[in-house]
């Protein structure tokens, strides 16, 4: 699996387009995009979508060019999973991005402590998984429960909600989503 770093400095290349130039139509700074086009940092998922936006395309279109620039294999080492999330408080490392055909999108998840979504947030799709490690608090709407290893959840994600680590370590979820965000 190529990493996004080099994706995104070949999509700037192919466009003519300088760092400086690109910082300008994204708002995100030249150091930054120099720095992720490195895979020094993984940029969250805000960041990577205001550089996509700015390179003219989207989250979905551009792991569909990763995925076609990388051959097919059905197992997946730790070092060859993307980090789509900031991968600082929260991460979000994405299994199956080469998939041919993908219909959903498996997620491993982890919470630092006292990691938070934030605000409830919806999109169109449904979404389950099962906590494999600490304590996470997941509300949709005004339900909420702590969920330890061995709990899951399944709920259509047009409902509001959100996830809190709560345990005094890391906690981790494996998600699906369907159809895929990214």
């Amino acid at each position: 699996m190529p990493h996004i770093g080099p994706g995104i400095r070949e999509l700037r290349r192919r466009r003519n387009l300088g760092i400086r130039r690109l910082a300008l139509r994204s708002g995100v700074s030249h150091s930054s995009i120099s720095l992720i086009e490195r895979d020094r940092i993984s940029p969250s998922i805000d960041t990577l979508a205001a550089i996509l936006e700015a390179l003219g395309t989207t989250l979905v279109g551009f792991f569909s060019e990763l995925q076609q620039m990388s051959s097919y294999s059905p197992f997946y080492e730790a070092s060859e999973l993307p980090e789509v999330g900031s991968g600082e408080a929260i991460s979000y490392r994405v299994i199956g991005i080469n998939h041919p055909n993908r219909q959903i999108l498996v997620l491993h998840e982890t919470y630092a402590v006292g990691a938070d979504t934030g605000e409830a947030f919806s999109h169109t799709a449904q979404e389950a998984g099962m906590v494999i490690r600490g304590a996470v608090e997941v509300t949709v709407e005004s339900n909420s429960k702590v969920l330890r290893a061995g709990d899951a959840y399944y709920f259509d994600s047009k409902l509001p909600h959100r996830f809190r680590n709560v345990a005094d370590e890391p906690s981790e979820i494996v998600s699906a989503i369907n159809p895929p965000t990214y």
